[in-house]
């Protein structure tokens, strides 16, 4: 009787140290579907793709002879939109690639200066060039979060309609813009307006 008796406090030890086990084993199994699952982990859905772009209307970046940002100049015109802050070291990154894309006049590219001092957005386009139209400034990022963005760069397609087409998450290179971004660009400039 007292070995059937020792026996069960072990049956729920046991118990009590495979569990952990099993939970751990089962995490890594739903690590390694997501892994091999090819999907682009980068890609960050927007709920606002096919929707009206926010309504904006940001004051100009103080300084600059350019306008602010009004998402009414969108209607019946292509624009990318991008979010950028001179402290963001990725936005510097990207900024020779929105400088090349501004060479192209089929569209218009503006911009959302997210949560910086004016001084600091005026300097960091002195030292790069300035490829925007105009630039709205978001110092509260209040705007920022009607537009759904999660951090900068990040840069949106306004089609002719005046809705979001495109989403792109993180700094734009040479890749993304000839195999995601241009693509895009090319329908919404094909599509009525």
């Amino acid at each position: 009787m007292s070995g059937t008796q020792a026996e069960a406090p072990k049956r729920p030890r046991r118990l009590f140290v495979l569990l952990p086990l099993a939970a751990f084993l089962a995490l890594a199994a739903v690590f390694l579907v997501q892994l091999y699952s090819g999907r682009d982990i980068s890609v960050v859905p927007s709920a606002l793709i096919g929707s009206p772009a926010p309504q904006t209307r940001l004051p100009a970046l103080a300084g600059l002879d350019l306008p602010g940002l009004d998402s009414a100049a969108f209607l019946g015109n292509v624009t990318l939109v991008n979010v950028f802050a001179s402290w963001c070291g990725p936005c510097r990154e990207e900024h020779p690639v929105l400088m090349a894309l501004a060479q192209d006049r089929r569209f218009g590219i503006v911009a959302l200066n997210y949560k910086d001092r004016p001084e600091n957005a005026r300097r960091f386009l002195g030292e790069l060039g300035n490829p925007f139209g105009a630039i709205g400034s978001d110092e509260t990022g209040r705007t920022a979060i009607d537009w759904g963005v999660y951090g900068v760069p990040e840069s949106f397609l306004v089609g002719k309609d005046g809705k979001i087409l495109y989403k792109h998450v993180g700094p734009l290179t040479p890749e993304a813009v000839s195999r995601q971004l241009l693509p895009q660009i090319e329908k919404a400039l094909a599509a009525p307006g």
